[in-house]
């Protein structure tokens, strides 16, 4: 990567002009793309926070480390700006190396980094005998592009969707099946009919005491085996299967391990005793509770008063599971931010009991309609594949509005492409923490950062190659070498070199929206290229170069976009 390139000879120069500071600048000298080309490719600022320690000019240190001849060969330009920057500009010949380099590799310059490493992602996790609704898809979306990104990397990725199947909902909907099913509507829409008997069981339990203890009863029966109950939970696990999967295929989301909270039942108590043998929990007001005074937490309830076990227990017992038998460098949770409290509580507790795994609670921001939050109390809660379905409409709308002359059946794919990468693309374009207010109007526009305007910058070059194809049946791209003549094509060669980065930076920070970010930026500068910069009209040999730099650009796009979850079209 270009930055890695920079950033290992800047801190040669740095720690060449401050000796006694060697180690912290090997670790803290960082390069960094520039915020305005027009000064250089890439940035340092780091003369400025060095100058502080060693209580010298910060602009003096910056020339210092940017004068002298022996420079290497991949600089064309070192200067200093305001009270400190340093500013590069590279060689064009070195540019020009590094996009044939880019173009003969199948992993478009993507470094092998996690080779060796084990990371394991927990998303998605919805519940049994509940319809996936619109608040699962930011945790799907969200894990699943994560997942890919790296796998990308080189990482042994296991994801993992640890289902909620398991708890008191169950002796509720078991009770509930007994005196309510629809026969006729389960076959018809069992989930929908699953979840009519629970809230109507529900419904009862919270009117009647006695229909409560009968729920509790119901639960009992089924956690100590009863061969009735237990059948009935497993039919309760096979039709939420058979939905979820389908939801899944039509996001392209697949799977490692669906292991759900039942899988870890029989260690809970374990976990218990385990943190009662070393001393880490203890009874308070009939519960067993962990005290997290010395991480400022509240009490982390690990056995409930009335003897049953919560989330907490189960995620310890799920985490020494997984790092027994996968020994994994990292396991990545992504849920929404009502559960950051749960997860400190978990990760510190587990960090007691001795956990050495890296653990990241990658949180984000609920969804909303424009008018508010999405509620099942006012009624607007949105079923997932409802929402996929209404995707796929309004861009076959969007389609027909373009005059497409396609064939019914290539437009209603390019709708589905189109539909399902513009949900997609809506979630991920955004810093997860923030909450995203979900548009159709903005998730669908053909221009701006969307899915749409991604899509139809890769078609667009689909559309160039082919032209050239036409008028020059007899050209051969690969005889020319690519050659950097106007400051555009520049800008764009650079930008191109750049996505490596972007994909390290969204595995760093577990923030797919750095890809996002890099995708748009680099659309955009096509953009400007395409309409500025003759093609086809250029003389032979920059024709050619041209036409290959294009088509760099559409390999990345269809990457970049590929580690969003999001296929891209030929022909739009």
């Amino acid at each position: 990567m270009i930055s890695d390139v920079l950033t290992e000879w800047l801190k040669e120069r740095f720690a060449a002009i401050l000796p006694g500071m060697a180690a912290e600048v090997r670790e803290r000298v960082q390069s960094a793309p520039a915020t305005n080309m027009e000064f250089g490719d890439y940035q340092c600022n780091d003369a400025m926070t060095f100058a502080k320690q060693v209580k010298r000019p910060p602009r003096a240190l910056a020339e210092e480390v940017a004068a002298g001849d022996a420079r290497p060969d991949f600089i064309a330009e070192l200067s200093v700006a305001g009270p400190g920057f340093l500013n590069i500009r590279l060689a064009d010949s070195w540019l020009c190396a590094q996009l044939e380099a880019l173009a003969a590799d199948s992993r478009l310059g993507i470094p092998d980094r996690g080779n060796g490493r084990t990371v394991l992602l927990d998303y998605s996790s919805p519940n049994v005998a509940k319809p996936m609704h619109i608040g699962h898809i930011r945790s799907t979306i969200i894990g699943n592009a994560l997942d890919r990104i790296h796998r990308a990397l080189g990482y042994r990725v296991l994801a993992d969707n640890h289902l909620g199947d398991w708890g008191t909902q169950f002796g509720i909907l078991i009770l509930g099946y007994r005196n309510f099913v629809d026969p006729a509507a389960l076959r018809e829409n069992p989930i929908a009919e699953l979840e009519r008997v629970y809230v109507k069981s529900y419904d009862c339990s919270r009117q009647d005491p006695a229909w409560l203890d009968r729920c509790r009863e119901e639960l009992v029966k089924l956690q100590a085996g009863d061969p009735d109950n237990r059948a009935l939970w497993e039919q309760f696990v096979a039709y939420s299967m058979a939905e979820f999967d389908r939801v899944y295929r039509r996001l392209g989301v697949q799977f490692d391990l669906v292991r759900g909270e039942s899988y870890y039942r029989d260690d809970l108590a374990g976990v218990v005793a385990e943190l009662e043998a070393k001393g880490l929990a203890r009874e308070s007001e009939g519960a067993t509770v962990v005290f997290l005074e010395e991480e400022k937490l509240p009490v982390c309830i690990v056995r409930k008063r009335d003897g049953a076990f919560n989330y907490a227990t189960t995620d310890l017992a799920t985490l020494a599971s997984r790092v027994r038998e996968f020994n994994p460098d990292q396991i990545i949770y992504v849920t929404d931010e009502r559960q950051q409290l749960h997860f400190r509580q978990f990760f510190a507790v587990a960090r007691r009991l001795g956990c050495t795994a890296r653990v990241t609670h990658v949180w984000f921001g609920l969804m909303r309609l424009p008018e508010g939050t999405f509620s099942t109390r006012q009624g607007n809660v949105i079923k997932l594949e409802r929402l996929l379905d209404e995707a796929e409409t309004r861009a076959l709308e969007v389609v027909k509005r373009g005059g497409s002359e396609a064939p019914p059946e290539v437009q209603q794919e390019i709708a589905r492409v189109v539909g399902i990468g513009a949900v997609k693309y809506a979630d991920l374009s955004q810093n997860p923490q923030t909450t995203v207010t979900f548009s159709w109007d903005k998730a669908l526009a053909l221009e701006g950062n969307s899915a749409p305007y991604l899509l139809y910058a890769y078609a667009r070059i689909a559309s160039v190659r082919d032209k050239y194809a036409e008028r020059f049946p007899a050209g051969d791209l690969s005889r020319w070498p690519i050659r950097l003549t106007e400051p555009l094509e520049r800008e764009l060669a650079v930008r191109v070199l750049q996505f490596p980065e972007a994909v390290v930076r969204a595995a760093d920070l577990c923030r797919p929206s750095a890809i996002a970010d890099y995708l748009y930026d680099l659309a955009q500068t096509y953009s400007r290229f395409y309409q500025n910069v003759p093609f086809l009209k250029a003389e032979e040999g920059v024709r050619e170069s041209r036409v290959r730099l294009c088509g760099l650009v559409a390999d990345v796009l269809r990457r970049g976009l590929e580690l969003l979850g999001i296929e891209t079209l030929e022909r739009i």
